[in-house]
């Protein structure tokens, strides 16, 4: 079994986040009027917007901003016109990344990215350039302690789940991509809480960053590209060890 240092990379990345939560309402705000937009503001009819929702009000977003994103989205009130677009490219050591972006400014964000993947030792590329080397796929950590294993496990199965995997702190349940609102909702239905949820883009192989320096310079391209204001979320395949991420914190 496996999965705890894929946490404990989010944990660390979701910190850095927490202090600029301004920053981070703006990203709730954009995905929930992006969501809004394409399949309406009823979020009982709509699970791209529900996740949004609730991983907007887990980041303490103001119902009053949370409701305005939402009346952007379906037209209620005047707002920007965000388009998704995805970057793609390499960082130190050979790492690869892609950046996923919902902006009203195209020339703006690929200038954005561009001069971070440059100033932090990397190399944008093409697209398609790095997908190939993921997998598109659910995500959801659930807190292990006072859980059992074993009715967790088949729970998350029974619920659609493909695989379960666990550690010391937490239960990452994978799912297909198509079935990732269902199985969420069945197992919030059976009373177990999340600590995260998303589809996210996961690397079929990880590279392994054990050196500080390395380490530094892949968490500075990491953190360089997720600052970015357009920036919604960046995914890669370095794996760093805890012993290594305690002395960048």
């Amino acid at each position: 079994m496996s999965g705890h240092s894929k946490w404990n990379n989010i944990q660390h990345r979701k910190g850095a986040q927490d202090k600029k939560r301004a920053k981070l309402f703006t990203k709730f705000g954009r995905e929930i009027t992006v969501s809004a937009r394409e399949g309406g503001g009823d979020a009982d009819f709509n699970p791209r917007l529900r996740l949004a929702i609730e991983k907007a009000k887990a980041g303490n977003m103001p119902k009053d901003a949370l409701e305005r994103a939402i009346k952007k989205g379906t037209g209620e009130l005047d707002g920007a016109e965000y388009v998704e677009l995805r970057y793609e490219g390499y960082g130190p050591a050979g790492t690869a990344f892609i950046v996923d972006t919902l902006t009203d400014n195209k020339n703006r964000t690929a200038s954005e990215v561009r001069m971070v993947f440059t100033r932090k030792g990397g190399n944008l590329g093409t697209d398609g350039a790095v997908s190939w080397m993921f997998k598109k796929q659910g995500n959801l950590f659930v807190k292990s302690e006072g859980i059992d294993t074993d009715k967790f496990m088949m729970d998350a199965i029974d619920a659609g789940a493909e695989d379960v995997m666990e550690d010391d702190e937490y239960f990452e349940v994978i799912t297909d991509p198509a079935e990732f609102q269902n199985v969420l909702d069945k197992l919030k239905s059976l009373g177990y809480t999340y600590e995260d949820a998303e589809i996210s883009m996961k690397p079929e192989n990880k590279i392994l960053i054990d050196d500080l320096e390395t380490a530094k310079s892949v968490m500075a391209m990491y953190d360089g590209l997720d600052d970015l204001d357009d920036v919604q979320e960046v995914y890669s395949n370095f794996d760093i060890p805890d012993a290594i991420l305690e002395q960048l914190d």
